[in-house]
């Protein structure tokens, strides 16, 4: 068995799947790989995966699967699967540092100290007592759900395939779950149906100027509608670790432009303990399909 490591994973991972067969990270053998590990970066087109002639598996480390053209695995009976449970807490806490850098004023502080000011007039807000709506309510927003009850939020989501949540009440309507939130934390995967769903009409929903973060997936945004929203102050502050084209071209993305943003280059996954989870899970996915015999 080959398995071809497309992307960055911890680098211990080589030496953990050699138990499993040959381990290259060589892109040039995709045509001879049985198994291929990616993450965001590769994008398992149907022009890649026709490449990939021996190709079983393909795993995609992380959470979303929108890389990968599933329609094609299935014709061609490749199992597409991801590590689904690996992120959530490192994706979970770096949503929560941007709530709490946002509401504490942290990139305002540091860069006016940095330019020679004392802005100790400039007050910051408590997120204690403030309305959290969770928009999806799988792994990583749970994990976000126990962060902000932590800090004494009101937490509410909207996930119209989940039926009960611990530690949030549900909402059925994505508008009244958005109505009187102060943040909004964006965790949905990317489909047809979640397409640009934060737009000029959702956001005309939101009541209290909220702040917005996506650590989600960037085409989930309709970001001309939320930069005239940021301009505007009906959103008064926008966090983001995703975008629609990744990397965000400067005069293309509206959203670089505005002020009022704190920006990431997709990293919330990026933790070193995270990476080390996602490896194990790859070797027991692999393990366990080998035990089913479909390895």
């Amino acid at each position: 068995m080959l398995i071809l490591i497309s992307d960055a994973f911890d680098k211990s991972l080589p030496e953990k799947l050699a138990v499993f067969g040959e381990v290259t990270e060589d892109k040039e053998r995709l045509a001879e790989a049985d198994v291929i590990l990616v993450r965001s970066k590769t994008k398992c087109t149907r022009e890649y995966i026709e490449k990939a002639a021996k190709c079983r598996l393909i795993i995609r480390g992380g959470v979303g699967m929108d890389n990968i053209d599933r329609d094609c695995c299935r014709e061609k009976g490749i199992i597409a699967v991801n590590t689904p449970k690996s992120s959530a807490i490192a994706v979970a806490e770096f949503a929560f540092a941007f709530m709490l850098s946002t509401a504490s004023r942290i990139c305002y502080y540091d860069s006016t100290m940095k330019a020679g000011e004392w802005a100790k007039k400039t007050k910051r807000s408590e997120l204690y007592g403030k309305t959290l709506t969770l928009l999806g309510y799988g792994n990583i927003p749970r994990q976000v759900a126990v962060r902000a009850k932590a800090f004494g939020m009101n937490v509410q989501a909207y996930d119209p395939y989940v039926k009960e949540a611990e530690n949030a009440v549900l909402i059925p309507d994505l508008k009244e779950a958005v109505k009187n939130a102060d943040y909004i934390s964006m965790h949905l995967p990317y489909t047809a149906e979640t397409d640009k769903i934060l737009n000029e009409e959702l956001i005309s929903a939101m009541e209290k100027a909220p702040v917005i973060i996506n650590t989600g997936r960037g085409k989930t945004v309709d970001e001309e509608a939320l930069a005239a929203a940021l301009k505007s102050g009906r959103v008064s502050w926008f966090c983001t670790d995703v975008y629609s084209s990744e990397p965000p071209a400067a005069g293309e993305n509206p959203i670089l432009a505005c002020e009022n943003v704190t920006l990431s280059p997709h990293v919330g996954a990026n933790s070193s303990e995270n990476l080390l989870r996602i490896g194990q899970e790859v070797c027991d996915t692999i393990e366990r399909l080998i035990g089913e015999g479909k390895l």
